[in-house]
């Protein structure tokens, strides 16, 4: 195989003598060593037989834009941090724009070809639908990617894309011609702020890189807590071989012809002209690296000049070994397949090294988007995705789980959100407020995963001081059931349009069949810990706590003319606050005691018979937060009528247990049947999904929505 010049033909005009930039040229040439690479690898392969002869999934994909692929990368846990942290989604589905690299607040990455051979038909490829094929993925990882696209017949373009770490992000190009004819083409990588600009441009230089800012301002709600942030961000823009011409426009596109500006930019470009001779091909890198404002520009070259010699399929072969942990499951649904590897990639993802006065790991719900809310640490509801997460990697959620141990006060009590910057407490009248209470259960599904007795037996003691804390601050008219207190609508998780919290009452004036239910099963997971740790006499008192929870539940709180468990007022115990019967709202909260164990047999198929009701529950794609013929419902709301995944589970969960398979599977196969049809449309997981269409909103990149993985194991195993 012949290799390709990278022609320079540098105007004198765009030389400069800036030291900044310098830096060495990739060499382009491939060499016998890498098929020798390829033979040991496959006699290693025979040799040992933990060594995988075959690739794993998400090595040998085969996805395109109408494929259920996850395609937001971010760097891999070792190699991020939580102040100045950028990652990307890859857009290579909208027919308005190119194969492109999105971050939030630091714009677009792509490049653009034009063919020189024929100077009558020079024109820029970048478009989607201009391609004469359309990119296919082959590799994807939480941190990586690879694909191929063609953008002329005989031009075949590899890349691969790497998030190395918080700061640095490569990109390789390996042109192809499969002609017989020499190309001469135009390559041209660049980076469009979008509505933005980028500052104090610098270009030039042996090397050909560009130095810039950009702003990124934080939300209104980190600004609030005074997060940690870095307004202004430093970046370089380099590229392996020495550019024919460094462009940099206020706005447009880089070859249009744009307005220029010394100082600010919209777009900044690489132009390079390359000469490929028949069947030949070359390759190249760019690099793009950020810093703080007052970081050494010296440092940042440096990290940027390493990315051009990373060996990139190493950290195939890094994320190779990570996720052949997960069980691989026998799918009929190639896109169900498709869905179930993306969402440990999601969750993966979210997952960040000790910081601040985090001494563990811990996740935040998205890295690409950042957005306040979702930035600010861990919550035991967004927790629950550890119950898929522990089987990619249990010390990792073992540890995230330790954050939560590490801020307990002496009192028992856990903040609302643990982070490395952030212990959000709330108080709200005279209360500090907590969230909902899965958090032994939680502890307690790791373990059946991870088998680490000192995890065990610090979560025991961790989830029993909670549980007090509970006890002595919940349980106000000391009758044996516990409301909301703190700010409770936070606390309760179903923080926003809540039927009964808007049009009835406060959650604090009701007991209700969420917490309760939660309580049992805290209860009886902190019984299971007591007795795999020899204490059985703990582990009695702990069942015959959520017993006496359990009956009062069934006592109060199931109503036998309509077979659903409702909130019922503290003080009287009756389904009446305000007027008679107002309390009788039919909400998601009212299967959980199917998930807790709490319903008999009877009551059990009568729950069973409301969620498969296609009037109340029985949805197209799952089952809404609230019945769809309550005046309030809406599907596009938030806890007033969308599918809110991680709750789907607790359902399914709740199936399970009474031996209503079948009907699980069905609801598994609704809530993924939406899931799937965003990933093909956006590429995104997001927060939670209309129940009648195929619709997702508000946030994207949502960690919990990694618990479709979850939903599936157990019902295409004999999970329970």
């Amino acid at each position: 195989m012949r290799t390709g010049r990278l022609r320079s033909r540098v105007p004198p005009h765009c030389r400069s003598p800036q030291s900044l930039c310098r830096t060495k040229p990739v060499r382009t040439t491939a060499t016998k060593a890498t098929l020798l690479g390829v033979i040991i690898a496959a006699g290693l392969a025979i040799l040992n037989p933990s060594v995988q002869a075959a690739q794993p999934y998400l090595s040998n994909l085969h996805a395109t834009k109408d494929s259920s692929l996850y395609t937001t990368y971010a760097a891999a846990l070792q190699r991020s941090e939580f102040t100045l942290d950028v990652g990307y989604h890859m857009i290579f589905y909208d027919s308005s724009r190119g194969i492109e690299f999105q971050n939030q607040k630091g714009g677009d990455w792509s490049i653009s070809f034009a063919e020189l051979n024929d100077k009558q038909s020079h024109r820029y490829v970048w478009k989607i639908p201009d391609l004469y094929r359309q990119p296919i993925i082959t590799t994807s990882y939480s941190d990586i990617v690879s694909y191929h696209y063609y953008p002329f017949k005989d031009l075949r373009v590899e890349v691969t894309f790497l998030v190395y770490s918080s700061h640095v992000a490569v990109q390789e190009f390996i042109l192809s011609n499969l002609s017989g004819q020499q190309l001469d083409i135009e390559a041209v990588p660049y980076l469009s702020a979008g509505q933005s600009r980028y500052h104090s441009v610098r270009a030039g230089g042996r090397g050909g890189c560009v130095a810039f800012t950009y702003t990124d301002l934080p939300d209104g709600w980190m600004i609030d807590r005074n997060m940690p942030h870095v307004d202004t961000v430093a970046n370089i823009f380099l590229p392996s071989f020495s550019p024919d011409s460094v462009v940099t426009i206020l706005s447009g596109l880089p070859w249009g012809g744009g307005e220029k500006s010394p100082d600010s930019a919209g777009t900044l470009a690489f132009f390079k002209h390359i000469q490929l001779p028949p069947k030949g091909t070359v390759k190249f890198r760019v690099v793009r690296a950020v810093g703080r404002p007052l970081s050494s520009s010296q440092a940042m070259l440096s990290s940027a000049e390493e990315a051009l010699r990373l060996d990139l399929p190493s950290f195939v072969r890094a994320d190779e070994n990570l996720y052949a942990k997960i069980p691989a499951l026998h799918f009929s649904n190639p896109d169900e397949e498709m869905m179930y590897w993306s969402a440990f990639s999601l969750m993966r993802q979210c997952m960040l090294p000790p910081e601040g006065e985090s001494h563990f790991n811990y996740y935040v719900f998205s890295r690409e988007p950042v957005w306040g809310w979702g930035h600010g640490g861990q919550v035991f509801h967004e927790s629950l995705s550890m119950l898929a997460y522990v089987f990619m990697d249990p010390e990792s959620a073992m540890n995230s789980q330790r954050v939560y141990m590490g801020s307990q006060h002496p009192d028992g009590y856990i903040n609302y959100r643990t982070g490395s910057y952030l212990d959000e407490t709330i108080p709200y009248n005279g209360q500090l407020t907590t969230s909902a209470p899965w958090f032994s259960w939680e502890n307690w599904e790791i373990y059946r995963v991870s088998k680490d007795r000192a995890f065990l037996s610090d979560a025991y003691k961790s989830g029993e001081k909670l549980f007090g804390y509970w006890e002595r601050n919940r349980e106000t008219e000391h009758d044996g059931l516990f409301e909301w207190g703190g700010h409770a609508v936070l606390e309760s998780v179903r923080d926003d349009q809540v039927a009964v919290w808007d049009q009835v009452g406060w959650p604090s004036n009701f007991e209700g069949p969420d917490l309760n239910s939660m309580l049992v099963v805290e209860a009886r997971s902190l019984s299971n810990m007591a007795a795999a740790l020899g204490r059985k006499g703990e582990s009695r008192e702990w069942n015959l706590k959520a017993d006496s929870i359990a009956a009062l539940i069934n006592k109060y709180m199931w109503d036998d003319s309509t077979g659903f468990y409702y909130n019922v007022n503290k003080i009287s115990h009756t389904f009446t606050f305000k007027t008679p019967d107002d309390l009788k709202r039919k909400e998601i909260i009212g299967f959980l005691p199917l998930w807790a164990g709490i319903s008999n047999k009877e009551q059990a198929a009568r729950l069973v018979k409301t969620m498969t009701d296609t009037g109340e529950f029985w949805r197209r794609y799952g089952v809404p937060s609230l019945a769809a013929n309550d005046p309030y419902y809406n599907p596009k709301g938030y806890w007033n009528g969308p599918v809110w995944v991680e709750w789907e589970y607790l359902l399914e969960r709740g199936l399970l247990r009474y031996g209503y398979r079948d009907v699980a599977k069905r609801l598994v196969g609704k809530v993924t049947s939406n899931v799937i049809a965003q990933l093909k449309k956006d590429h995104y997981f997001w927060e939670f999904y209309d129940p009648d269409a195929q619709w997702a909103g508000y946030h994207r990149t949502y960690i919990w929505a990694g618990l479709v993985s979850r939903m599936l194991m157990d019902v295409m195993t004999q999970e329970k």
